[in-house]
């Protein structure tokens, strides 16, 4: 096959020396300002783009350490695009930007993969006047593919499809790198600081259903990002400022007067919160008094502020409550963290002229946006859109983040499209180099399709939630008999594990756009695309080697010394299975829908269930029931298909357990 460095080195001083000679032609035609030459000086620079575009891929793979990159999963998908895009590169040089579409191929007797782009490269010449057969243009690309590692063949099918089909040697050479170096992310180019903004429960409020999804949703990105070498910070942006606090100060210096040495419970709290309001919206005495305490509380006077810490302290311990049954640890910074940096950005968009009045609110407009944001009130206060300009700069600036998501309901969509607008508009952030997002969600809904409520017509208590999905587990773990087979503590763990695990998979299996129903029938169920099946599937894999009396150490051995063998069609199906990992996770890394990892960890599982049914991994006698004989290569692959499936869990905030 050759040196590929020495290939991509070779290349490389072509490609500079053309670049070079491009460079050139372009400063003669410069300097004689020959503007009937237009055209030409156009299409030089546009070569010359092209050229450095192929350089940058190149230079790139050079930097990259081989031995470093062995250690890491390969994104097949990713290579193959490489590999294309200089191919079409080469073949079509005149073509600019031209289409790139490599997918895995769904059916396995058409190749591996497959790569789609002479269609609307046919297409894009068309409009330029040019009509060349799909067919044509494929069979040319097949021509220029550079020397590869990969490649076993290519076949050109129907109009211009090209399938790829994928050396076994080369399949088998990266199972064993996962084996031996275990699942590894592909290196980043750079250290990037990713800062996720999830959960942001009311303090003085029970966490409600309406927190779940975004807690669950946020955490599972924030595994994602930390997995790929990301530096993350989880943070919790709590409502615990504003008018509500100095209603509920009033309203419990009337009720609750030891309220500077003590709270009341969450539930209390929440009944007084609702009191206050009614009395705020009726009562013109207490609504002067309650706007007394907001101005003392804001004036930072020791009593008002002692008792708000009281009353946070509180919420926090019950939130805290959540988190742990879901093992989540996030930052808490409340809109109270941002108060002082708010007069900032308002003397910031005044003295840059983006302020204007209206009946005596300060209002900004964003480009492109009929609806204001107001980021100061007529009586002089300041709104949760002056709070949330203020956390977007303290994120940019002082923390310095390179992306920067919001996991909100789509609800909010519109708000945050408007903040980041402004954002931009003052000149905070190019979006071209800093990623800000809303990653919105839908509602969950009940069984009945209506907003998920309690019969009484409540919002539903998130800790009932979770209480009740771990009632349910045991009943379904006991209904299974599993009380008999584990111990006590193996039978909490494996309740913990289908409790919490089919809670969050149920939501994270939906594509987080859309509405689900809950329903703990369904997420319980250990037939279909549950975490019930998922993690009972898991500890079937995990006790294959067990029952073959194969400890760690042994397979670990084995990995170094055993070629995977992928002679059988169910082999070599789930090898390239297990290996489709990174793709997934490049796919949710670029579009933040973590559904398709649900998908695939389903898919996973299925393929090795028939992998495992057609191929023996473990030959025992008939009679005895002794092993008579083991196919490690065959153990390998049940091994490399569970550390996938373990670091899908994890990412997904999903516990497994050994034995269930």
């Amino acid at each position: 096959m050759g040196d590929p460095v020495a290939g991509y080195t070779l290349r490389l001083q072509r490609q500079e020396s053309e670049i070079q000679s491009l460079s050139e032609e372009i400063e003669i035609l410069r300097n004689q300002q020959a503007l009937g030459s237009s055209s030409q000086l156009d299409e030089l620079r546009e070569e010359n783009a092209k050229l450095k575009y192929r350089i940058n891929v190149l230079k790139r793979s050079l930097q990259e350490d081989p031995a470093e990159c062995s250690k890491t999963m390969m994104n097949i998908n990713q290579r193959l695009q490489e590999i294309f895009c200089e191919s079409i590169n080469s073949a079509y040089p005149e073509l600019v930007n031209p289409p790139l579409s490599v997918t895995p191929n769904q059916q396995a007797k058409f190749g591996d993969y497959q790569c789609n782009s002479a269609m609307a490269m046919a297409q894009m010449m068309k409009a330029k006047g040019l009509k060349v057969n799909p067919r044509e243009i494929a069979e040319k690309i097949v021509q220029n593919i550079p020397e590869n590692e990969m490649i076993q063949k290519t076949e050109i099918a129907g109009p211009g499809f090209i399938n790829v089909h994928l050396k076994k040697s080369f399949v088998s050479k990266l199972l064993t790198n996962l084996l031996v170096n275990g699942v590894q992310p592909p290196p980043l180019e750079k250290k990037q600081k990713v800062i996720v903004d999830f959960s942001s429960p009311n303090i003085a409020k029970e966490m409600h259903v309406g927190h779940l999804r975004s807690t669950i949703i946020g955490e599972s990105m924030c595994r994602l990002f930390e997995f790929l070498g990301y530096s993350v910070l989880r943070l919790n942006h709590v409502g615990d400022w504003g008018t509500q606090f100095g209603m509920l100060i009033a309203h419990l210096q009337d009720m609750f007067p030891d309220y500077l040495t003590s709270s009341p419970p969450i539930g209390d709290l929440q009944s007084f919160y609702k009191e206050s309001k009614k009395r705020f919206d009726s009562e013109e005495d207490f609504k002067k008094r309650a706007y007394q305490c907001v101005v003392k509380l804001q004036s930072k006077e020791p009593d008002f502020i002692k008792a708000w810490n009281l009353i946070c302290d509180v919420s926090r311990k019950e939130f805290q409550k959540v988190y742990n049954c879901l093992d989540i640890s996030l930052v808490e910074r409340g809109e109270s963290y941002y108060q002082n940096m708010m007069t900032e950005v308002v003397k910031e968009f005044e003295d840059k002229g983006f302020v204007q009045l209206d009946e005596g609110r300060k209002i900004v407009f964003a480009p492109g946006f009929s609806v204001p944001l107001t980021i100061v009130k007529s009586d002089g206060g300041y709104t949760y859109d002056t709070s949330d300009l203020a956390a977007l700069r303290q994120r940019l600036f002082d923390e310095k983040a390179n992306i920067i998501i919001y996991v909100t309901d789509s609800g909010q969509a519109s708000h945050f499209y408007v903040v980041f607008a402004c954002a931009q508009m003052i000149g905070w952030y190019d979006p071209k180099v800093t990623r800000v997002e809303h990653a919105g969600f839908g509602v969950v809904l009940g069984e009945d399709k209506k907003k998920f409520k309690t019969r009484s017509g409540d919002t539903v208590r998130l800790m009932d939630l979770l209480e009740e999905g771990l009632k349910r587990s045991m009943d379904k773990l006991k209904e299974k008999e599993r009380d008999k087979v584990l111990t006590a503590e193996e039978l909490v763990r494996a309740q913990r594990a289908v409790a919490f695990g089919c809670i969050k998979y149920a939501d994270l299996s939906h594509n987080r756009i859309n509405d689900y129903v809950f329903s703990f029938d369904k997420m319980l169920d250990d037939r279909g695309n549950t975490a019930a099946y998922l993690l009972y599937a898991f500890t079937r894999i995990r006790s294959i080697a067990r029952l073959a009396s194969i400890d760690e150490a042994t397979l670990r051995k084995a990995a170094e010394t055993t070629e995977v063998l992928l002679d059988h069609e169910k082999e070599w199906k789930l090898g390239k299975c297990i290996l489709r990992f990174p793709e997934i996770l490049q796919k949710i890394l670029d579009d933040l829908l973590l559904h398709p990892l649900c998908d695939y960890l389903y898919e996973l599982a299925t393929t090795f269930t028939e992998f495992y049914d057609n191929c023996y991994c473990v030959e025992k006698d008939r009679q005895t029931g002794e092993v008579v004989k083991v196919n490690m290569w065959r153990m390998l692959l049940c091994d490399a298909t569970a550390a996938v499936m373990a670091k899908g869990f994890d990412i997904l905030g999903i516990n497994p357990v050994e034995r269930m």
